[in-house]
């Protein structure tokens, strides 16, 4: 491939924020400096120049759920999201709970917009039965390990899996293995279609308390602090869960933690609407929990932003609420709901999308690091500025079930670079 100048730009990672150009050639970035040529030209006067962002969970669907989505149309809207890496998440058909499933993944992955990194289950077939071959698995490269939608409910089976995994960094350069979670006891949410309160009582519609996700963040909190793990607290919806994991983090603990955009904006008054596009597992929460979760970010208890990216078919979420399957699309749309809704600085959004979740995900070596000569060239290029309105059909999903339709949200990306390719240029893909 050809050498790209990024010229008049203004890059923003780790290291601050300053006005330099940028060559990159044979895939990393070659000099930064001043008035730098190259045989393609961006001129990025007005943008800003950002490592590419790392979504920590996704799903992708394939293989076994192909009508909703594919690992390429997941990638290419997460590329005009300007991610450069996702974690997919391991409830697929076949699950991914072995080094074959593994390798299938980065086979159906080769022609994909942006870097597809396998998470695996904590237990085979995340039926919560047995340990999956976690040794296998990290050789294979897997670095997340998650029963992803459904929790470890035993808490025995929850802290053997997390002293198992602090014996294998040797096994990943070090690397400490991480058990993120779906934190929802189902004795308490068994059969619950929404955040249990208000609504659901004005509504008639069965509710699943904060109590659930609390208690098992609770849980988890202690055994982190049993095993020395680490444990990754995923999609975060309850001012007592921040709470939690602050007091975690206070005392030292291996914790970290996400949000997803759809709770920095949605209370559980949505679904009023009975629309089920505003059906998500954990279920959409009270307004001062929308506030918790967004203070949670900006003071650092809150580690991430991921999307929880969960295309489904029209028809599956044209099934009455209470039968609906739960999630929403959002890899496409959250760089600029969380410039929107917020109220961070470009710098802390950097932080949130990409260079935390880099490291979380154990792939800092390439994505998520300062801007700088010999780092691999993944790259995204914004406009903060840009108006432009949600609509679910012209995302790249091969699904349209998007919350925000509709909406009129601030910031765009104009390019992504990934690993030296423009895949995305002025705002389409370029493949």
């Amino acid at each position: 491939m050809g050498s790209i100048a990024i010229t008049n730009g203004t890059l923003v990672d780790g290291a601050g924020t300053r006005r330099a150009d940028l060559l990159i050639q044979n895939g990393v970035i070659a000099e930064v400096g001043e008035k730098l040529d190259g045989d393609t030209i961006i001129d990025a006067d007005g943008l800003v120049v950002t490592p590419g962002f790392v979504d920590l969970q996704v799903h992708f669907r394939e293989p076994g759920g192909e009508e909703a989505e594919t690992i390429q149309t997941g990638s290419r809207g997460a590329a005009l999201g300007g991610f450069t890496a996702v974690v997919v998440m391991p409830n697929t058909t076949p699950t991914i709970d072995s080094a074959a499933v593994v390798r299938q993944i980065h086979d159906l992955s080769i022609d994909a917009l942006c870097e597809v990194v396998p998470s695996a289950a904590i237990t085979v077939d995340r039926d919560g039965e047995a340990l999956a071959p976690m040794a296998e698995l990290v050789r294979s490269g897997v670095r997340m390990f998650t029963d992803d939608g459904v929790g470890v409910q035993d808490a025995r089976m929850m802290r053997t899996a997390l002293e198992y995994a602090s014996g294998l960094s040797h096994l990943a350069d070090g690397f400490e293995i991480v058990l993120a979670q779906h934190c929802e006891v189902d004795a308490l949410a068994a059969g619950g279609a929404m955040h249990e309160g208000e609504w659901s009582s004005r509504l008639g519609m069965p509710g699943q308390p904060a109590e659930a996700e609390e208690l098992m963040i609770a849980r988890d909190v202690a055994l982190a602090r049993l095993t020395d793990g680490r444990v990754h607290f995923q999609h975060v919806t309850t001012a007592r869960g921040v709470d939690l994991i602050r007091a975690a983090k206070a005392e030292g603990l291996k914790v970290t933690g996400e949000a997803t955009p759809h709770y920095l904006c949605l209370d559980h008054s949505a679904v009023a609407s009975f629309d089920t596009v505003f059906k998500v597992n954990p279920p959409l929460r009270t307004p001062a929990d929308v506030t918790a979760i967004k203070a949670g970010l900006l003071d650092g208890t809150l580690d991430a932003i991921a999307t929880d990216h969960a295309p489904h078919t029209r028809q599956d979420k044209e099934r009455p609420f209470l039968d609906a399957p739960p999630g929403m699309i959002g890899v496409e749309t959250a760089f600029a709901i969380a410039n929107t809704e917020l109220g961070a600085d470009i710098e802390k959004l950097v932080e949130l999308l990409s260079i935390n979740p880099a490291r979380i995900a154990g792939i800092d070596d390439r994505h998520g690091g300062p801007i700088e000569a010999g780092r691999p060239a993944n790259l995204a290029l914004l406009d903060l500025d840009e108006q432009w309105t949600i609509t679910g059909a012209a995302l790249a999903s091969r699904s349209s079930n998007t919350p925000f339709e509709g909406r009129s949200v601030r910031g765009k990306i104009r390019h992504t670079i990934w690993n030296g390719d423009l895949v995305v240029t002025n705002g389409e893909a370029t493949r």
